[in-house]
């Protein structure tokens, strides 16, 4: 029997710990019973039970010729909980959920281990410790601390068990019913990686929510994701949106890819969904269970009331949809069975005399043209309301296209909510929700094309054994920028130079005016120091230049400093490296120069990145008309910086020891790009820096 047999089918349930009114154990039994589910066994010291079910004081007492045990629950004292597992084992039990906290939580890996360690020696698979239980509604199962929730499609999992149990107090008020539920707690063994694979290929079970903190694994979890995503959708809420990146960094990219950014770029490439709460994750999973995929993203708006709608649209433009004004045609349709008083420009305005059969014309005529709609209808008491509420299901069923419904107003729209409900069609409180969940259903949609497309196939596991880079300790500037040049990123020529004559002979192999920038370790953020001098023409220039920057620093701490051309009227990006604790190199691009920490406006991608994703990145950015050469100026070739940020997004597979690595400022030009500054910060190096 698989593990997921014996966890979400068993044969038989054994329910470990004191089955006292008010204990666990008493309360799992009852939920078990309670819930349809018959053959349970009672497991404690006293042999006692509930509700003529049998009872025993360990699971070597049971009577051959039944059942097997297939899965226990287990919510004995935490030291009493390894050796109930190793009884456990000794019956062929092959899954165990333990509820009893007291583990790693609290300090206590030790007994933790032993957990593991037992179950791999019988092949029990393990959920928690420290959880809140499981539920699988579709074989009647619920052996959770937690409400019963009503049936469904919807595969919800937590880390966190209260929050997993308030989802499942709010699911029958938010009219979503579940399948499967589980609270995997410290995840000792069965993580939300595992249960991710499971619930790919289960038939029973149509949209998958998650609620994390961290995961297992960065780059498994993406795999996990990516694959189930490309078949069902995967809604998420990710906790710790306000969280640092909670380390130390010297580079622009790693001081702003803090965590919650990364884990905001890998969500997206693996196809999930996030979503800002609880309210939003409902709201979502009503739309996907109910609702045909979105094809597009033309909205169409019908109300019966000015404002909300005109909010309605507002909202549908901020979140990407197109909110366009009807074809002629179908205008001309409209307007030959509707009032000449009602407005036909989307939002369609029905005014308060719109009737059911208007409602349900309108939507069908305008979902010839558009991709889905939002029916909106503020009732006021003297208005019979479930007759338009007829209207908006009809339409739903004669297109089959998307149709969600804004039905408010408290009271007075009481009577459409049961009609909207058996019809399908969501209803929300505000337009602005209908719009964003029609805006992330589309979102989703697009993203899952992407995955099923055979071209894309992402893949987030890589082979990080490469060559070490060249370096034990912190490397220069002209050190790097040389190795980069050597392994085949583009770097702006430049040379090296220790003294005010050597710098004013390279100033005279470029025959241009030049620019100067110190070369020290103490030296992080040049421009605020001073350390970079811009147009030198002449030797006195240079050889000023040269001693003003010696000045700024140390005599032993000077090592010299870099001559470059000027660079004219340059647009600048950056293309950036770090390594993340839970999903490793992450690449980045964004504005560069000085613009990049004042705008901040950075895309990240866990690396490596292909050109096309690369290019995709770049598009997303809010400045990249910026980039592109805005205003008539020179179109720079955005092209190079992507194949840049494609080939920098796979040195660290390369070249092992990469900690951090800025370019910036990259030069755009109109034919190509080039590196014109490099700092990299080698693991070992940083390491030793961050413990000074």
């Amino acid at each position: 029997m698989t593990w997921h047999k014996a966890l979400f089918e068993p044969r038989s349930v054994a329910v470990v710990g004191s089955c006292s009114p008010g204990k666990m154990g008493h309360v799992l039994i009852t939920q078990l019973l309670d819930g349809g589910f018959d053959d349970v066994v009672a497991v404690n010291p006293k042999a006692q039970g509930i509700r003529d079910i049998p009872a025993v004081r360990s699971l070597s007492e049971l009577k051959t010729g039944r059942l097997p045990i297939d899965l226990a629950i287990i919510a004995s004292p935490a030291a009493t909980v390894a050796s109930v597992l190793e009884d456990a084992g000794k019956a062929g039990v092959k899954a165990a959920v333990i509820i009893t906290a007291g583990f790693s939580e609290s300090g206590n890996e030790q007994e933790e281990d032993k957990l593991l360690a037992v179950a791999q020696k019988y092949g029990i698979r393990l959920v928690g410790p420290n959880c809140a239980g499981i539920v699988n509604t579709k074989h009647s199962l619920f052996p959770t601390l937690e409400t019963r929730p009503p049936s469904g499609d919807v595969a919800f999992i937590s880390q966190s068990g209260a929050l997993g149990g308030a989802v499942l107090s709010w699911a029958e008020e938010q009219g979503v019913g579940l399948s499967k539920f589980v609270s995997y707690g410290n995840a000792v063994d069965l993580s939300e990686i595992d249960l991710l694979n499971y619930l790919r290929d289960d038939d029973e079970t149509r949209v998958v929510a998650l609620y994390i903190e961290t995961v297992s694994d960065g780059r498994r979890f993406m795999e996990a994701a990516s694959s189930l995503s490309a078949c069902k959708p995967l809604v998420v809420i990710k906790s710790g949106r306000s969280a640092s990146g909670g380390r130390a960094t010297q580079s622009h990219t790693g001081s702003m890819a803090g965590s919650d950014a990364v884990y905001e770029a890998a969500l997206q490439q693996c196809g999930a969904i996030r979503v800002a709460g609880i309210e939003e994750m409902f709201d979502l999973c009503r739309g996907f269970v109910h609702l045909p995929p979105m094809r597009g993203k033309r909205i169409a708006i019908v109300t019966n009331s000015g404002g909300p709608g005109v909010l309605a649209a507002d909202a549908g433009d901020r979140e990407g949809l197109d909110i366009a004004p009807p074809s002629g045609m179908l205008r001309q349709r409209l307007a030959s069975q509707l009032p000449d008083f009602y407005a036909l420009t989307n939002p369609f305005d029905l005014t308060v005399q719109g009737t059911q059969d208007e409602y349900r014309d309108t939507l069908i005529e305008t979902l010839t043209e558009y991709d889905a709609a939002i029916a909106i209808n503020v009732n006021t008491p003297y208005l019979d309301v479930a007759p338009l509420a007829r209207g908006v299901v009809a339409a739903s069923k004669a297109t089959g296209k998307p149709i969600v419904a804004s039905f408010v107003a408290g009271q007075p729209a009481a009577a459409a909510l049961p009609i909207l409900a058996e019809g399908c069609v969501p209803n929300y409180v505000t337009g602005e929700r209908c719009a964003r969940v029609l805006a992330l259903m589309a979102r989703r949609e697009q993203r899952a094309a992407a995955l099923r497309s055979p071209a894309a196939q992402p893949t987030f596991m890589h082979d990080l054994s490469a060559k070490p880079v060249p370096w034990s300790g912190s490397p220069t500037e002209p050190e790097v920028m040389d190795w980069l040049e050597e392994v085949g990123i583009p770097v702006i020529a430049h040379r090296f130079v220790r003294t005010a004559d050597e710098a004013i002979r390279a100033a005279d192999r470029f025959d241009e005016p030049v620019a100067m920038k110190i070369v020290s370790p103490q030296v992080v953020h040049k421009t605020e120091l001073g350390g970079v001098a811009l147009n030198l023409r002449t030797p006195d220039e240079i050889r000023a230049a040269f001693s003003r920057m010696k000045g700024l620093v140390a005599a032993e701490a000077f090592d010299g400093v870099l001559i470059a051309p000027m660079v004219e009227h340059p647009v600048e990006a950056i293309v950036g490296l770090t390594q993340d604790r839970q999903f490793g190199p992450v690449i980045a691009v964004g504005l560069g120069g000085i613009y990049t920490e004042i705008f901040k406006d950075l895309i990240l991608h866990v690396a490596p990145v292909s050109v096309g994703e690369a290019q995709q990145m770049i598009e997303c950015l809010h400045g990249v008309e910026i980039l592109r050469g805005a205003r008539g100026s020179v179109l720079r070739d955005l092209f190079c910086l992507a194949q840049l940020v494609s080939d920098v997004s796979r040195l660290p597979f390369r070249f092992s020891g990469i900690d951090e690595l800025d370019l910036n400022p990259v030069f755009l030009f109109e034919r190509g790009c080039a590196a014109g500054d490099a700092r990299l910060i080698p693991i070992q190096g940083a390491r030793q820096q961050r413990s000074k």
